[in-house]
């Protein structure tokens, strides 16, 4: 009988319920369920037309080869003019780092400074590959509380507080998965103004929603901070923005004294990103961006109706969705765990959704609704919960 010895660094490494539930209501619903999927966080529009044409073209024209493993310098360059159109910020190509998805800049980021001995602040509830990656580097995960009442922005306040000697990279997120919240800007000063005072610290701040806010709502990016650009890894990517999930299509922005790293880390793990997809990322930046538009538009009509209908049922407190495709309503109220709605509205209502705690022990009394599916879809997911209730 084989009697493998795996690593115990294995047993830190967590995972992502997302795509738990994912499979269970398809499991359901290759049973003959009727399943309304509200849990997986992506996109339910296909990618645009000229995105996918471009990718097609760069295979049927012969790019099937290996790139540089920091990318296309066209696709870079691409990335630069774009955060220049929106941001407002002058980015060397050099310094931009293309990679499959955002994870990738997670995971390095994070091996590049935890380590046992060392911590890393990150926000909870939060995306749950932050925890997983910090424990699997042996690094202390250090939460950074996002509370309801503070409509799940960060205190800088707060923050500043947490940071020891120890602390060697803090992961802000904003807009935010799961809650949807944002922190505003004064919140983001005071935090970059603290920051003089720990010269030590890191910062990665994941803006890969940073085109999906609300209500007149505007996206401050770490990267209008110029006295901290020596010590700032910015994500972003194509996933969210243009429907491109599968693609597996990501970059980061990273300091100079980081690139070589970084670099020598994606050759060692991936080699490159397929050539075509790198084609389409170009044509998604340069080309038309009606569809994004739209599409924002579209999460915006359904962010509205899906808080308005989480408000009415028996138990239930959602706040306003600020940004991204997530409600994050509070469900105390209805006497159940997090878990235990999860898992009854996916059993007995056939709607699924993410318990709070997938997200991190603050997550507790919350669950996630993505609201990436129809008003039509949306508006019966609800009534099913609400008849069961």
């Amino acid at each position: 009988m084989t009697q493998l010895k795996f690593a115990d660094s294995l047993g830190r490494l967590g995972t992502e319920s997302a795509f738990e539930v994912l499979a269970r209501a398809a499991k359901l619903s290759g049973e003959g369920r009727d399943i309304i999927n509200l849990g997986i966080g992506q996109p339910d529009f296909r990618t645009p037309d000229h995105i996918v044409e471009a990718g097609i073209k760069a295979l049927q024209d012969g790019h099937h080869g290996y790139t540089p493993a920091n990318g296309l310098l066209p696709l870079r360059e691409a990335v630069t003019a774009d955060l220049h159109r929106r941001h407002g910020v002058e980015v060397h190509p050099d310094n931009v780092v293309v990679v499959p998805g955002g994870k990738p800049t997670m995971f390095f980021a994070v091996l590049m400074f935890g380590q046992p001995g060392t911590e890393i602040m990150y926000p909870n509830p939060g995306f749950p590959i932050y925890e997983s990656v910090i424990r699997y580097s042996g690094a202390t995960p250090v939460p950074i509380a996002l509370e309801e009442k503070n409509g799940f922005a960060f205190s800088a306040e707060a923050l500043l507080a947490q940071i020891t000697d120890r602390t060697r990279l803090i992961i802000i997120n904003s807009p935010a998965n799961p809650t949807g919240g944002v922190t505003p800007k004064e919140e983001i000063d005071k935090l970059v103004k603290g920051l003089e005072a720990h010269p030590h610290v890191a910062l990665m701040s994941d803006e890969i929603y940073s085109n999906m806010l609300y209500g007149g709502r505007e996206h401050t990016s770490l990267l209008q901070y110029p006295e901290i650009r020596d010590r700032l890894i910015m994500l972003d990517g194509w996933s969210k923005t243009y429907a491109m999930t599968g693609w597996r299509l990501g970059y980061a922005v990273w300091p100079d004294a980081c690139v070589e790293h970084v670099t020598r880390l994606c050759i060692n793990d991936h080699s490159c990103v397929n050539a075509a997809t790198q084609f389409a990322g170009i044509a998604a930046l340069n080309g038309p961006q009606d569809a994004v538009r739209e599409m924002v538009a579209q999460f915006d009509t359904r962010r509205q109706v899906i808080v308005d209908a989480l408000n009415g049922l028996p138990g239930f407190r959602c706040p306003d969705a600020a940004g991204a495709f997530y409600a994050f309503p509070n469900i105390e109220g209805t006497g159940m765990t997090s878990r235990e709605a999860q898992d009854r509205f996916l059993n007995e209502a056939g709607v699924a959704t993410v318990a709070g705690t997938s997200f991190g022990k603050f997550g507790e009394g919350y669950l996630r609704f993505s609201y990436a599916n129809s008003t039509e879809n949306i508006r019966s997911a609800i009534e099913r919960i609400a008849a069961i209730l």
